[in-house]
């Protein structure tokens, strides 16, 4: 696909977003994902799984134009908690409380939030031009990849993900581990044998990947919040209204355009999402800063970069989950859930089969961002008063949303049995220091990745080499061993730089 064509598809798509009713649909998930986001602990993964069952009676493009609105939108909220109480809503936040926070101890949390929602616009909307240009030609290069190969990419996916996040390679293997074996519940999808179901019928079809996601993120954090509400929690900072004054300009609109390209190249491949990239771009304004004594105590441009960063390593995981079908954050993980739930399998064939849909959901991200920059600079301060809702009305909120989310899908009692059993799992998670996201990506790339190795086997007649017989398949296996050694590696070359270094 050429860019004429790609262009004339996004003007077709904008047809569709830019309708009064999709409008609406985009408009209420930037204000929904952001009242969201902004709640403390609740990130722009758990705004989406709670709003997934909300969909359910929407035909799939309005439902995925909502979505466009929610993504971004907790994305915002995400980071307006970093910066008015130090609580990062997501792990892609982390790095906008650490100058964040200081500037509104400071009195400037008007300045740092500007420099937020326009750093989440500027790094937006360059990632999402370049999903517009890079997608239907990965996508059509995707089209020639073997079972093989496929496989390969998810195992990739799997390592990367359970290595990168966490303190402990082990904890993220241990999280992947779950998420494998409940994805492992039902019916073999080659031989029709019942797999841990039980003696349960109902769970001949597996659990549903709504359950999981919204029982892991929503009420696992909800009874680890009810765990320590001991702790009296901090009160947020006033936020006043967000604007910048020419100087701020002058400091932020290079880190801006320095994020998409640490951010977008780290979204669109299987590395764990933005936590990697934010970091990076907070390093690199740190060191290409003239003002190196304010990192640490408010500098705007250790806000700009890593926002602009963030948002632009989420059009990068948008890339790869439509094209590939590969979720690399939580977020994404559950978008690939909904796009399941209608049937619908991202892909190479996506653009193909699904192309009115595909474009009207990249039209709704555009859409998505500016009504994003329109409507939450203005109401940045109403935002901020919902960091005054009570913890134990909040997350008894939670529950009980995510109940009815939970019966609405199948309208089955097991279903809220199952949804509570997991996220005592998630809480049990959470006590131990396992990452959630390894989970629910085993959960959902599990059954395909077993059925890709099933088909290689079937094809090389049970051979191992079968899972190897190709270029790509070899360069990805190489990749992953990389990934796995690099720690080995990195402490014998420590080793051997100690023993040459002389001791006085």
């Amino acid at each position: 696909m050429d860019f004429a064509s790609s262009l004339s598809n996004l003007v077709d798509g904008f047809g569709t977003a830019l309708t009064p009713a999709n409008l609406l649909f985009a408009a209420v998930g930037v204000v929904g994902g952001t009242a969201i986001g902004v709640l403390p602990g609740i990130g722009p993964a758990m705004a989406v799984a709670l709003l997934l069952p909300v969909t359910y009676g929407l035909e799939p493009t309005g439902a995925f134009i909502m979505f466009a609105g929610i993504y971004y939108g907790g994305m915002f909220g995400g980071s307006t908690t970093s910066i008015l109480l130090n609580t990062p809503g997501e792990s892609a936040s982390v790095v906008a409380a650490i100058e964040g926070y200081p500037m509104a101890k400071r009195g400037r949390a008007p300045q740092a939030l500007a420099a937020s929602a326009i750093g989440n616009f500027v790094g937006g909307l360059i990632g999402t031009i370049a999903l517009v240009l890079l997608a239907p030609i990965v996508a059509s290069l995707a089209v020639g990849i073997g079972a093989p190969d496929y496989f390969a990419v998810m195992v990739l996916a799997f390592v990367a993900v359970t290595s990168v996040l966490g303190r402990s390679r082990i904890r993220g293997f241990a999280s992947l581990l779950v998420g494998l074996t409940i994805g492992l519940i039902g019916l073999d999808q080659m031989t029709g044998q019942a797999r841990l179901t039980f003696g349960s019928l109902h769970l001949t079809d597996g659990v549903d990947v709504v359950v999981v996601a919204v029982g892991l993120f929503a009420v696992g954090e909800a009874l680890w919040v009810a765990a320590h509400l001991r702790n009296k929690p901090e009160r947020p900072l006033p936020a006043g209204r967000p604007w910048l004054g020419a100087a701020d300009l002058r400091r932020t609109w290079k880190p801006w355009l320095r994020g998409p390209a640490i951010g977008f190249p780290f979204g669109a491949i299987p590395a764990g999402g933005a936590e990697i990239p934010t970091f990076l771009s907070y390093i690199t304004e740190k060191r290409l800063s003239k003002r190196k004594d304010e990192f640490g105590n408010g500098a705007i441009e250790g806000v700009a970069g890593p926002e602009s960063t963030a948002s632009a390593s989420a059009a990068g995981t948008m890339t790869t989950m439509l094209t590939l079908g590969l979720p690399t954050t939580a977020v994404t993980a559950v978008m690939l859930a909904a796009f399941q739930q209608y049937g619908i399998q991202p892909g190479p064939l996506l653009f193909e089969h699904e192309a009115d849909l595909v474009w009207a959901l990249v039209a709704s991200l555009f859409v998505g961002l500016v009504l994003l920059l329109v409507i939450n600079l203005p109401m940045a301060p109403l935002w901020a008063k919902l960091l005054h809702i009570p913890r134990p009305y909040l997350y008894a909120g939670i529950l009980f949303f995510a109940s009815v989310g939970a019966y609405a899908v199948g309208g089955q009692v097991l279903d809220l049995l199952l949804l509570f059993a997991i996220g005592v799992i998630g809480f049990t998670m959470r006590r131990f220091g396992l990452p959630v996201l390894p989970a629910v990506i085993g959960v959902i790339l599990g059954p395909a990745a077993e059925l890709q190795m099933r088909r290689a086997l079937q094809i090389s007649n049970g051979d191992l080499t079968g899972l190897v017989n190709s270029p790509m398949a070899a360069v990805v296996y190489v990749i992953v061993a990389l990934i796995l050694l690099w720690p080995v590696l990195r402490g014998v070359v420590r080793s051997r730089r100690r023993a040459k270094t002389p001791t006085g």
